[in-house]
């Protein structure tokens, strides 16, 4: 009996993210667009997939030092998950997102690690304040960040990671077949 039914889904890519905020509670996002298309832009938080049997709080270690060169961090709990489907680069990317609060002092980013995919799909750091953040007409992901930090800032981290709406983007050449 066989496991390989046609339009079987293939597994979740493991991905963990990180919430960063520096001593004045201003989260650190990356301005990422499409190869080739530069217009094509939105601003998330550092993360990436695990590597080997590495576990969801290295995964969130390892890339935020090289995304961002920070590496002086107080990694805090899960705050948030997530599945979201998206196009990027020629492909879909299936993920099972994971959240990680962190608090640093380092301010100065240095990203010295980013993959060659990154280094053609990101254009930048920047610090948001939450009011910023708010005010922002930028796409940003997950789409109700500047929501969830201001109850961050306000309430505290949860008392169990918040399981956030499921999040799927379209590829642009089929939005409108829909």
């Amino acid at each position: 009996m066989s496991h390989d039914r046609p339009g079987a889904v293939p597994p979740l890519r493991k991905v963990s993210r990180v919430v960063l905020l520096d001593p004045q509670d201003r989260i650190l996002l990356m301005h990422g667009y499409e190869p080739g298309d530069p217009a094509d832009d939105w601003w998330f938080t550092p993360g990436g997939g695990l590597e080997g049997d590495e576990t969801r709080e290295e995964a969130a270690l390892r890339e935020l030092a090289e995304e961002t060169g920070i590496t002086d961090v107080e990694l805090g709990p899960v705050l948030w998950q997530r599945q979201c489907s998206f196009p990027f680069d020629g492909r879909r990317w299936d993920q099972d997102e994971w959240y990680f609060l962190a608090r640093t002092t380092q301010t100065e980013t240095a990203p010295g690690g980013l993959t060659e995919l990154e280094q053609r799909s990101v254009a930048g750091l920047r610090w948001w304040t939450s009011a910023e953040l708010s005010a922002a007409r930028e796409t940003v992901y997950p789409t109700r960040l500047a929501e969830l930090l201001r109850t961050l800032l306000d309430e505290g981290p949860p008392g169990a990671p918040v399981v956030l709406d499921t999040e799927t983007v379209q590829d642009p050449s089929t939005a409108g077949a829909q």
